[in-house]
């Protein structure tokens, strides 16, 4: 059976496709270049390359199909160097989506020397950050559920192909996340719902064939609320500015929920496009003088929901 992450792989890499092959190229040598000589990507202001920002870097040359060959060899080469660390539930999950693009891209599989238990061992590590709530918290010492950090392990379960235990604990942890507004918070002492845990919760519901109708309509009227005049997503009603990875994960939950029409798909591109660089890579926002290879894989997620949506309309 497949993943949310594999599904959603297959999804970003059909729309990706159907871009012009010139852009297409344009950003898998940005990416192919932003590959250190370990193997492995950093971000901006990072010396040394990490699990993190690999994982976005082999994502977006995994849905740009350039994930293979001598770039895919290194990229196991850096992973294979991070298995022994130290990891957080973010570099868990960096690792084991970074592994698992290697070997359905490439047929390279890091953990082929392992010890074969790897997988309960992880299992029982995230165990352990279950708590009261029905949440998981995002290190062992946390007190409380968060929303994102859930959907991570949630992730990394499917990932290595271990069980969810008692989602219906998990579904209530979400329901006393979700806020007035018909969003969700990302921790239980925040203030207000934000598009990020939003995107989060409604996942996990998906993943656990829990979404009710009244959930639908009212993600739909949350995220359609966070569009600005830029054309983009926000984080949140306290934030003025669109910012790409809102847009992304905001995007692709009313795809989901059939409803990427709601907003304004010709101003959502238009913002999109305004972040592309020519040289190659995506910026955050407009105040963004920067790029990496995190906001460059929401930037093709994004176009990759335009072309789909398009595609899906001329095919209806």
């Amino acid at each position: 059976m497949s993943t949310y992450l594999q599904d959603l792989t297959v999804r970003l890499a059909t729309g990706v496709s159907l871009l012009p092959a010139e852009l297409r190229e344009r950003h898998s040598n940005y990416l192919l270049l932003a590959q250190s000589s370990d193997g492995g990507f950093r971000g901006r202001m990072g010396e040394e390359s990490d699990l993190y920002y690999t994982a976005f870097g082999l994502r977006g040359l995994s849905v740009l199909g350039g994930l293979y060959g001598e770039p895919a060899e290194r990229a196991a080469g850096f992973l294979r160097s991070q298995l022994g660390s130290r990891q957080t539930i973010v570099d868990f999950f960096s690792l084991f989506y970074a592994s698992s693009l290697l070997q359905i891209s490439a047929g390279i599989d890091i953990f082929s020397e392992s010890d074969p238990a790897w997988r309960g061992q992880v299992a029982e590590f995230l165990g352990q950050l279950k708590r009261d709530d029905g949440g998981y918290a995002k290190a062992p010492e946390g007190h409380a559920g968060s929303t994102y950090h859930t959907f991570l392990v949630m992730l990394v379960l499917q990932l290595i192909d271990q069980p969810i235990p008692d989602p219906q604990s998990i579904v209530r942890f979400l329901s006393s996340q979700q806020a007035e507004d018909g969003g969700w918070r990302e921790i239980r002492a925040s203030k207000r719902a934000g598009t990020n845990p939003t995107a989060a919760a409604f996942a996990c519901l998906r993943m656990m064939d829990s979404i009710e109708e009244e959930i639908q309509e009212q993600t739909i009227d949350f995220l359609c609320e966070m569009q600005t005049d830029e054309g983009g997503l926000r984080a949140n009603t306290r934030i003025p500015i669109a910012d790409m990875l809102s847009s992304f994960t905001g995007g692709l939950t009313l795809q989901d929920i059939n409803a990427f029409e709601e907003i304004d798909v010709d101003l959502f591109q238009q913002f999109v496009n305004s972040l592309q660089l020519s040289e190659g890579g995506f910026q955050a926002a407009v105040w963004d003088e920067a790029h990496d290879v995190e906001y460059t894989f929401y930037g093709l997620g994004c176009l990759a929901l335009i072309e789909n949506h398009r595609a899906d309309r001329r095919q209806g």
